[in-house]
């Protein structure tokens, strides 16, 4: 029989680790799964812009030497201590320039898998309407006393004006128009990033 235990319910207790430790390869992966996540970008971008205030309120070296050296008498006991964290120079920095490569790893760590899946689709051709076409939203039908292949042209016609990638799938009994569109938008998703 289990013992109570004095201030501590089962329910503040935190369960123990049975996980075994990551290996080499495995944490390799979950950091490029970090470095390239959105929120890590999004706090690298937020970093870079509190990063660049000091290079706009403190004079820099390569921008106004002489403002640097006014900085310098005004501000002895500071002096040392920006110097050594690079305040002076804070563009060229090395914890300035880590923090933006890490940022183009990380945005070039999401845009090319991105790229890859953007090519992939963008070659494919439309799918084949699938068999209920009346429960898709942009589903039409009529009859038309005009032949099948002025239909088919007609539709392609109307499909064009609207941007829309176009593939015909005929048959002996049916002729089907696929279209879809949206690879233009992300394509300037991509560029964008």
């Amino acid at each position: 029989m289990r013992e109570p235990t004095e201030g501590r319910s089962s329910w503040n207790r935190r369960p123990t680790s049975t996980a075994p430790p990551l290996k080499p390869r495995e944490l390799g992966r979950w950091a490029w799964r970090q470095l390239t996540s959105m929120r890590t970008a999004l706090i690298l971008l937020f970093l870079l812009a509190i990063a660049a205030i000091p290079g706009s309120l403190i004079p820099q070296q390569r921008v106004d030497p002489s403002a640097v050296a006014a900085f310098q008498k005004r501000h002895p006991s500071l002096t040392p201590l920006f110097e050594r964290i690079g305040m002076f120079n804070v563009f060229n920095s090395v914890w300035f320039s880590a923090i933006y490569l890490l940022l183009a790893i990380s945005l070039l760590g999401c845009i090319i898998p991105r790229i890859h899946v953007y090519a992939t689709a963008f070659r494919a051709r439309p799918p084949k309407a699938p068999r209920n076409l009346n429960r898709l939203t942009a589903y039409d039908s009529w009859l038309s006393s005009a032949s099948r292949p002025s239909e088919v042209d007609r539709a392609r016609e109307l499909l064009k004006r609207q941007r829309r990638r176009i593939e015909v799938y005929e048959t002996a009994d049916e002729t089907v128009v696929s279209a879809e569109k949206g690879y233009l938008r992300e394509a300037g998703n991509l560029l964008f990033h």
